[in-house]
Formats: structure tokens, sequence, C-alpha cells
């Protein structure tokens, strides 16, 4: 999404841009998501659920999302819901494929498989690392190869190319935004529908029997159960439900429905746990940690400029999206908006 937008934006103000998209398709892992575009409704509330995050770039995506969503509007992008669901956040849902479509138009030239990043100026849109095994090994998940929710494309090519130029890497390269999906057969037609989001409604046992997270402890947007899986052996984890947690509802599906989602191999009878079941469980899920995006990365000014380690500016590279890190270090944030709103600035600055 964020070259898309950076391309057309570039394009919108006079300057020549081409899309070079290393897939076979256009739209990334936005093509694959939800398509909610938000922010949190509060400033606070943004630093209170990133706190270790760039509080400049945190900022600027807060206060510039919503004349992005406007300016994405302005060009018929269409919008599916005019409210997020969620009364934390403001934002929009889109229909991924008919927005990528509206963005291509818009963003004009574009060369698919190219992965090739010259010499002259360029915007960094590459999606993070999520698609490269060593590169999460390295940084994020060293005991377990961690199953992929995204773009199997953003495999780290702009942070690759980047720390080659001398760039500095931010905050937050050991955290990642994913699900924790079941642990059976899925592709990327189940990426939403089949997550499952009801960690803080059950008990949450390692291969080993250890309950090594609270259910107290799961944020909402359930992040950092998914981190401390990644880190559990074979990155996986069973959530156990009572009667009571089947009942319960994540907005408008209860737990039973988003059980009822997972493929049969993900449905373990309690006689087959590794360990006893405790009293009163009544359903039990294998599930396994899945990464969307990276949350460490490059670091940018709030030009989007990318920046060495003494703090000078690398001449001639930008990032935007998902390759820019620290935004959202410590908690989550929406990775559509980091690209959109990052994308304008990169596509401006550069214009």
């Amino acid at each position: 999404m964020a070259g898309l937008v950076a391309a057309a934006r570039a394009r919108q103000l006079g300057g020549r841009a081409t899309v070079h998209e290393k897939g076979s398709r256009l739209g990334g892992s936005m093509l694959l998501s939800s398509g909610v575009i938000w922010r949190h409704r509060e400033w606070d509330d943004f630093r209170r659920e990133c706190p270790d995050g760039d509080e400049r770039l945190q900022r600027l995506v807060w206060e510039r999302l919503d004349d992005g969503i406007e300016w994405l509007r302005s060009l018929d992008a269409p919008v599916v819901r005019e409210e997020t669901g969620n009364p934390l956040t403001i934002g929009k849902r889109f229909d991924p494929a008919g927005l990528a479509a509206v963005l291509a138009a818009a963003a004009g030239a574009v060369e698919l498989g190219s992965a090739a990043i010259g010499a002259g100026p360029a915007i960094l849109c590459t999606g993070g690392f999520a698609a490269s095994r060593d590169l999460v090994a390295r940084y994020i998940a060293p005991a377990a190869p961690l199953r992929l929710r995204a773009s199997p494309w953003s495999s780290g090519d702009g942070l690759e190319h980047a720390r080659a130029r001398g760039a500095a890497t931010s905050t937050g390269l050991a955290e990642f935004y994913g699900r924790n999906m079941p642990d059976g057969p899925w592709g990327e037609h189940d990426f939403v529908r089949a997550s499952q989001l009801y960690g803080r409604f059950a008990r949450i046992f390692d291969e080993t029997g250890a309950e090594f997270f609270e259910a107290a402890d799961v944020s909402w947007s359930e992040t950092n159960v998914v981190q401390a899986t990644a880190r559990r052996p074979g990155a996986r984890a069973y959530y156990l439900l009572d009667g009571a947690a089947l009942g319960r509802h994540v907005r408008e599906q209860s737990v039973a429905d988003l059980v009822a989602s997972a493929p049969a191999e993900a449905l373990v009878d309690l006689r087959d746990l590794p360990f006893p079941a405790p009293e009163g469980t009544v359903a039990a899920v294998r599930v396994t940690a899945a990464i969307t995006h990276t949350i460490g990365g490059l670091v940018v000014d709030d030009r989007a400029r990318v920046l060495r380690q003494d703090a000078g500016v690398v001449d001639g590279l930008w990032a935007a999206g998902v390759d820019v890190g620290g935004v959202a270090a410590g908690g989550y944030a929406s990775g559509l908006a980091q690209a959109l709103v990052l994308g304008l600035v990169a596509a401006e600055d550069a214009a």
C-alpha cells in the first residue's frame, strides 16, 4: 500500500515515479487484510498502547491520518464501512481489492516482478521482513519458524538495501504484529476469518503444560500474547476454554463461532492434550504464532527520509509503511495507517 500511495501522490504533484513490485500482483499485505485503516481515537491512548514508539512519527500518523483517508476517498477508493467497529479507534474500512485497483490507476507506471532497487532516488516500501525466515529468526523468534500471515514477498529487501548504505535501525526489532492462528491448514483467504482472537477468554498453555500467559494480561489487540507464543516451544500454544468462555463475544462473533472456524486438525480432544486439562475445560484449540508485519525497521525523520546511525540523512532515500521501524514499538497500531501517511509524506518530500 505504501508504494502505491507514494507513487500516486508523487504523480499528483507533477513528479514521475515507477512502482517496482517484487511480486506478481499489486497491493502487498494490504490486499490480504481486513482493509481497516485506523488510528487511536485519543492521542494519550496511542502513547499508552505503544510507549516505546517514536513519538514524532506517532504524532505524524495520528495527526495526518484523517486527511489521508479523505485523500483516498477523493480517488474514489471504495469504503465498505464508515467506522472501525472498535470504540477505541477511528477510521474506515475499505475494500482491499478495490483500494489496490484505485491506487494502481492513480500511480501510473507499475512494473511487476521487479525487485531491483536502483542507485537513484527511491522510496522503500517493501513491507518489512516478515517473509524472511532468516531475519525473523535473527531478530524475533530464534526457537521456531513462524507461519506467515502476509505477502510472501516482504522479505526485508528495503532493510538490507538501506543498511548497506549506512542506515540506522529502530527500536522494536524483536517485535511483530500477528495473530495466533489455528495449528492446521489455512491459506491467504483465511487470514482474517480464521484468526483465533479470544486469548483474553482462555487459559493459555504451552506444549510442556506451562500456563505462560494470564488472560488478564492479554492486550486488547492480543499482539502481546502472539509475541509470547512465538517464543514458546514450537511457537505453539493451547487455548483452553470453559463453557462461559465459549459464550463470550468478539465483536459480532461468539468465541464458539471462532473456534468452529478452526480446521479440525487444531481442535484437540481433551484426552489428547500433552498435559492434564484444568477442571471445567470443555474445548481446546492448538494455535500457532503467525507473523503479519514487523514493527522494527529503519529510522526516518518526520519527512520520511532514511537516517544514518549518526542521525545524518541517507541521500536520496526515503521509507514508508512498515519498512519504517519503531512507530508501534511496545504495542500495536495500524500498519495500513502507517503505510498511508508515510507514503504521502515520503512522496511530498521527494517531489
